[in-house]
């Protein structure tokens, strides 16, 4: 009888030991291989990452460097010698709205209260008199006219001085230091007051909280005349055709109003036209100048984003000017160019023209002339 096989406890322990210690190494193994795996794909990753962004880079830059544009100051660029924009057929390229048939609101052309008392106060302050009566007592509000001297502790300071040119100075205005002007009020022509202030802690280096005293002068005050219609008969019956305040006053309102239907008129026409197709040439050429305008487009953070917005208002410009193109052809318009620069030349000298022609070129010059042909017979169509 065979004896039976035995194992004993120790050598059952070995195996499970030696056993643990290949599995922990095929684990270890395992792991290292992973672990390869992994840093090669991101290697990869990473490298896929950096080419795609540097040819996004590449490929923004390039096309940046594509739809650039290049400032320029020619303001005739893309325009024949008679104000046209070249090898644009406008018949084509524009819808013109109904300017014939245009329905003018008269709510909103009609001049302002505060444009007529404007305009007519502006055209009184220049008839303006220094009256020297000494019977006269400045008033807060009104217009003096002074030399002056300033010290501090008994020297002049620089700025100081009128130099006796005589300084206009309203009083109210706070156009002197402190209160240099309220200290005027109640004087008369002829007075020479000592006015006394103080001057800011952050004046200047040199005056600031210092004391001063200024020997002032008053040579007048300035008054302005009322509409009356003795003055306009002495001053603008003239030069205005007008006999009475009433007249003159009307008058100034009918040149608001004709001022505010032309403005209207032309706002409406360019609105409410079309553009079907814009010339490539001259709408390059507008962005360029309105680049150059930009001084040459420095500083600007985003060129996509400048280049949509340049090309959105030079389409704007262009529009404006194929609508005038436009209605000039489809009324039949026309005028003579060198007769125009004669004109000119007539009223502002030869040298003028030669400079305006230097400047901007004799299409552009043509194209405004154009313009205010188209001005002048939409405005006239609604007198």
């Amino acid at each position: 009888m065979a004896a039976k096989k035995t194992t004993r406890v120790d050598e059952k322990t070995d195996v499970s030991k030696s056993k643990a210690k290949r599995e922990a190494r095929r684990k270890q193994v395992e792991k290292e291989r992973r672990q390869k795996r992994v840093s090669r794909t991101t290697g990869i990753l990473v490298t896929t990452v950096l080419v795609l962004a540097f040819a996004a880079l590449v490929g923004r830059q390039l096309y940046i460097m594509a739809i650039r544009t290049t400032p320029h100051r020619d303001f005739s660029a893309g325009l024949t010698a008679d104000g046209k924009i070249e090898n644009a057929d406008m018949k084509s390229a524009v819808t013109l709205a109904d300017y014939k048939n245009i329905t003018i609101p008269e709510d909103e052309v009609a001049a302002t209260a505060e444009e007529v008392e404007g305009e007519i106060d502006s055209m009184l302050s220049s008839y303006k008199e220094l009256k020297t009566d000494g019977d006269l007592v400045i008033a807060d509000g009104d217009e003096v006219n002074i030399d002056y001297v300033g010290t501090v502790d008994g020297v002049e300071f620089e700025g100081g001085n009128s130099g006796g040119a005589g300084s206009d100075l309203v009083i109210g205005s706070g156009s002197f230091v402190d209160d240099f002007e309220q200290q005027l009020i109640g004087h008369k022509p002829g007075e020479e007051v000592t006015v006394e202030v103080t001057f800011p802690e952050d004046y200047n280096e040199e005056l600031g909280g210092k004391d001063a005293s200024f020997a002032v002068t008053i040579h007048g005050i300035q008054k302005v005349p009322e509409l009356t219609d003795e003055f306009v008969a002495e001053n603008l019956a003239e030069t205005e055709g007008v006999s009475t305040a009433e007249e003159y006053r009307a008058q100034v309102e009918n040149e608001f109003r004709a001022g505010h239907v032309e403005e209207y008129i032309t706002e409406y026409v360019v609105e409410n036209s079309v553009i079907n197709t814009y010339p490539k040439k001259y709408l390059k050429a507008a962005k360029s100048l309105l680049k150059y305008s930009d001084n040459n487009g420095e500083d600007i953070d985003d060129e996509i984003a400048y280049e949509k917005e340049l090309t959105q208002r030079a389409k704007e410009e262009v529009k404006e000017a194929m609508v005038y193109q436009a209605v000039f052809e489809d009324a039949g318009l026309s005028f003579d160019v060198q007769a125009y620069f004669d004109e000119m030349a007539g009223e502002s000298g030869e040298e003028y023209v030669d400079s305006l022609k230097e400047n901007y070129g004799e299409a552009y010059l043509a194209q405004n002339e154009m313009r205010q042909a188209v001005i002048e017979y939409l405005t006239g169509l609604y007198e």
